[in-house]
This record gives C-alpha cells, structure tokens and sequence, in this order.
C-alpha cells in the first residue's frame, strides 16, 4: 500500500515547522517515516561529510553500515547519480551492501539543500522482496525536497 502523501506530509510539515538544523529535520522525519509504513524495517539518513563519502545519520530499526563511499552500494549509486535508487531485490543490485541480512528491497533518496548542493541520502529498507515504487519515491522525494530545499526560516 502506498504512503498516504498528504497526512505524512502535513504531519512532517508541521513537525518540522521553523526548524533548520539538518540533523534534527533529518531525525524528525526519520521517525515519522518508520512508524509510516509497516514496509519499512529500517529509514535512515546518509550524511555527506566529504567528497565521495556518505556517514550514518539520523535513523530508526537496526544498526546501520557507518561509512559509505558513493562508490558503493545503493546509497553510493543515489548520492553519485542523485537520482532516487529503487532496488526490488537487493541480492540482484551488483555491489549491494548488506547492513542487515533481513534486507530484501530498498529505495534510496538523493536529499538537496536550498542550493541545490548534496547533503546527503534517505535510506528506506525493506524485509519485503519489491516494496518499493515510483509513487512511494515521488511521494519521498517531495518529502525530502519540501523540508530541505526550502529556504531557512
């Protein structure tokens, strides 16, 4: 079932309302996308904190990988190509990065600043084989795109 856009939204919306800390806007919708959607087992952000390198962020459910190069896995492919990644079987994507052995699907968001610059990724994880499809990344990226391409308050 996809997620219902408008009732997440208007709850992210108001939640982080006159916030423009990055880590706690990223904490914030963490949570809010995990207890979204039962599909999803793990909701995380990957930070950019230096060229070519994505570091664990805010994020709910299990231990994630710490570091990510944009060389590798589907958070690598989403912040090199900053274009959303969604991966039905993630034994299938070539160079997959298993941070939980449950995993079976993903879909990884590019998030942009004001300025269009890279800050990091939205990671959704699922214990599901094929959760994922282009209405729920539409309805991610415009999550992504409303909270942290607005400009500050």
């Amino acid at each position: 079932m996809p997620i219902d856009r408008a009732e997440l939204s208007a709850r992210i919306r108001a939640l982080t309302a006159g916030e423009s800390d990055a880590v706690a806007l990223m904490a914030t919708i963490a949570c809010e996308l995990y207890h979204a959607d039962a599909r999803f087992d793990w909701v995380g952000f990957y930070r950019v904190v230096a060229p070519g390198l994505l570091k664990i962020g805010p994020y709910q459910g299990g231990h994630g990988c710490l570091v990510i190069p944009f060389e590798r896995g589907v958070c690598g492919a989403a912040a090199r190509e900053r274009r959303t990644q969604i991966v039905p079987d993630v034994d299938a994507f070539p160079g997959h990065i298993a941070c939980a052995s449950s995993t079976r699907s993903e879909i990884v968001v590019p998030v942009l600043d004001a300025a269009g610059a890279l800050i990091a990724v939205l990671d959704i994880d699922s214990d599901q084989p094929d959760a994922f499809t282009e209405a729920d990344a539409g309805v991610l990226e415009a999550i992504v795109a409303e909270v942290f391409a607005r400009p500050p308050p």
